[in-house]
């Protein structure tokens, strides 16, 4: 059986068909729906996985990811408990991520919002290819691992596009972020050297790209893992042997159901 992956969309999304064929092309069963279609069908349950896609969700008119979380929190706050604790995956992608914190989902998937992404420190939007230290190990809790980053190379190209991907906690939550092992992806420079501008494109801090939960089975992320799905997307294809490494998130999630 495919896992079921629902691939929630709404006005402003525009990641939502290239991410609905990254599942498809790791072999799931993939569901592009409108939010409202999901309010309809009220089937949150029966998917496997859920994807929030990147874009600028309601036009990120009262802050990147803000509307859309609270329309989350409104609609789908019981169900996204239940589904969390019965062990789905969840995947936030760019404003999916924003929608992720946002809604409390991340880092503790107690619904209340303890972290943020802010504007980028240079105050214009970051559109390029990052290099990304992974986390492999995962959540620092007896038998857990990183799901969506099993067998990544320790150092991994992804492309960003985003005007507010500033990764910021207070240094306390930050500190137990750090601590639990929930860092996910951290920008690095070229040879995997702490990062500076425009290696750090947002100014996040200790360089965080993305997050997981407690249990490794949330991941929130600013990079863009679909638009890495064939080496011939890197920027060096021509003249480097390179595998597509955005499209192995998406194969570690449907092989988890497998």
């Amino acid at each position: 059986m495919k896992p079921k992956v629902l691939v929630m969309r709404t006005a402003g999304v525009n990641c939502d068909k290239e991410t609905e064929f990254a599942f498809s092309l790791a072999g799931a069963d993939t569901h592009l729906r409108h939010v409202n279609q999901v309010k309809e069908k009220n089937d949150l349950r029966s998917y496997q996985i859920i994807a929030m896609p990147g874009g600028f969700s309601y036009g990120d008119d009262l802050g990147a990811g803000k509307i859309l979380s609270l329309e989350l929190l409104l609609w789908f706050k019981d169900q996204l408990k239940e589904f969390i604790a019965k062990g789905g995956l969840i995947i936030g992608i760019c404003n999916g991520f924003q929608v992720l914190v946002k809604t409390g989902i991340l880092p503790d998937a107690d619904f209340k919002q303890t972290v943020t992404l802010g504007s980028n420190d240079s105050g214009r939007f970051e559109d390029r290819w990052v290099y990304l230290k992974t986390n492999g190990q995962g959540p620092k809790a007896e038998g857990l691992e990183n799901i969506w980053l099993k067998e990544l190379p320790e150092i991994i190209n992804l492309p960003v596009a985003h005007g507010e991907g500033k990764f910021y906690a207070e240094k306390g939550i930050l500190d137990r972020i750090e601590r639990c092992g929930q860092v996910a992806l951290r920008y690095v420079g070229s040879k995997g050297e702490p990062a500076k501008y425009p290696f750090n494109p947002n100014g996040s801090l200790n360089d965080i790209a993305g997050i997981t939960d407690a249990t490794g089975k949330v991941l929130g992320l600013m990079p863009h893992p679909e638009r890495f799905m064939f080496k011939h997307q890197w920027f060096n294809w021509k003249e480097k042997e390179i595998s597509p490494f955005g499209l192995k998130f998406f194969e570690n999630g449907v092989k988890y159901f497998k």
